[in-house]
């Protein structure tokens, strides 16, 4: 790594005409002096693509949880989906969500 004398900013290679140089991007300025081509590499800026973003609504995502047969509360139906997380400390046990396929109730479980 080399710094600009100038300015102290850190030195970037960059192309000056047909030679490499080193660039100070703060006060624009070039250093002096011959510059090795194998002390760095130069490459060209490539743009990103951007990805299609995709917009998942709720019920769509409902269908990609597990389901289990356990009772509703509410209306008493015997299939819901569940999942669990984390809602307490680290070393306590997670909480387990169950969302009923039939009326779409949602209750907990504590382990």
């Amino acid at each position: 790594m080399e710094f600009c004398s100038k300015c102290g900013a850190l030195l970037v290679p960059k192309r000056k005409g047909t030679k490499n140089a080193l660039y100070c991007r703060k006060c624009e300025k070039f250093r002096a002096g011959k510059v090795k081509s194998k002390d760095f590499k130069l490459g060209t800026a490539t743009e990103k693509h951007v990805e299609e973003i995709v917009v998942v609504d709720k019920k769509s995502r409902l269908d990609t949880l597990p389901k289990t047969h356990v009772q509703c509360p509410k209306c008493e139906n015997n299939e819901a989906f569940w999942w669990m997380e984390q809602t307490r400390a680290a070393d306590e046990a997670p909480t387990r969500f169950y969302k009923c396929t039939k009326c779409e109730h949602v209750w907990r479980e504590y382990e």
